[in-house]
């Protein structure tokens, strides 16, 4: 086996800002592992919320001695944006080796197209309102705050797209006091669903707040390690690769987590098509798909998936793992 990896910069349409800042591209790294003629791909984006880097997570990738195994390297690296890379390279590598598709691999169910929920990016309400009417025809909109003006911004989202099922991501961002100051609100404008809304180390505040709509972990939900403690504090859990360090973990929590009577959203980092080409293999088992990364971005990798609005269609054999 023989590895190899690049940092790949991909220019997004505008400026994505969520609680705690803005980027205006999608800095990633993509791993590549050689076996005689077989070449298996995969891409994670470092995160500095969870201690990664470009640099340390290039440094981890490359700490892992060859040959390796899907199993083994769980043994190997911890959770992360690392793992996710090199997990869904050696999904592909074998898919490829094999002659058969990564669900088939795995005993998943075929891939079909799935809708995907678009982000809105925290602006102010006038541009959040533009956005949400330039979106009104897509049937969920997930919309970042975290700010002082989220009552407006929220009402001006609603009022940009009459129709759209709507969820907000806070990102960590509020106190006790704007959660039950905003949350009948939001029940009264419809608002489906509310992630993270305080900071992980203080799950705990959930315990004893009035639960008027469904709340689900992202930064509090990681591998299955992470979910004992989510129990009876949280109605969803958001399951990314890059957090769950690839789709092998990912398939373990998602199972386990419904078992436990969690719903599931099934999400993404900003990234490429070959972020979400794993993914997309847990969409029918997914009671919420956002995996609209290439969505957001000026220029997608080639070859990509084939996104129609927000229809994403199953990825063929030239992208990843089919």
């Amino acid at each position: 086996m023989l590895l190899h990896i690049d940092q790949n910069s991909f220019e997004l349409k505008k400026k994505f800002t969520i609680s705690r800042g803005s980027r205006n591209s999608a800095e990633v790294l993509t791993v590549s592992i050689r076996d005689r003629e077989f070449i298996g791909l995969g891409e994670c984006v470092p995160y500095k919320r969870y201690g990664e880097s470009l640099e340390s997570v290039s440094k981890d990738i490359l700490s892992v001695p060859l040959p390796v195994n899907n199993q083994d390297l769980q043994k190997i690296l911890k959770p992360g944006a690392a793992r996710n890379a090199l997990d869904c390279a050696l999904w592909d590598l074998k898919s490829k080796k094999e002659g058969k598709p990564v669900w088939n691999l795995l005993n998943l169910k075929k891939p079909k197209p799935t809708i995907t929920a678009y982000t809105i990016s925290l602006s102010t309400p006038e541009k959040m309102m533009l956005e949400a009417k330039s979106k009104s025809n897509y049937p969920i909109l997930k919309v970042k705050l975290g700010g002082q003006s989220d009552e407006k911004c929220i009402k001006a989202v609603r009022e940009g797209s009459p129709n759209a099922r709507i969820i907000v991501d806070a990102n960590e961002g509020w106190t006790i006091e704007s959660y039950n100051y905003l949350v009948p609100i939001f029940k009264i404008i419809g608002v489906e669903l509310i992630e993270q809304p305080f900071p992980s180390n203080k799950d705990y505040l959930l315990k004893k707040l009035d639960r008027q709509i469904p709340i689900c972990a992202d930064e509090s939900c990681h591998d299955l390690n992470s979910l004992k403690k989510l129990i009876g504090l949280y109605d969803f859990i958001n399951i990314k690769l890059d957090k769950t360090g690839g789709l092998t973990e990912a398939i373990k929590l998602l199972k386990t987590a419904k078992k436990n009577g969690f719903k599931i959203m099934l999400g993404c980092m900003v990234g490429s098509s070959l972020a979400m080409a794993p993914a997309l293999l847990l969409s029918s088992m997914s009671d919420i798909v956002d995996l609209d990364g290439p969505l957001l971005l000026k220029k997608d990798r080639k070859p990509s998936i084939r996104y129609d609005n927000f229809l994403a269609f199953p990825v063929t054999n030239d992208l990843w793992g089919s």
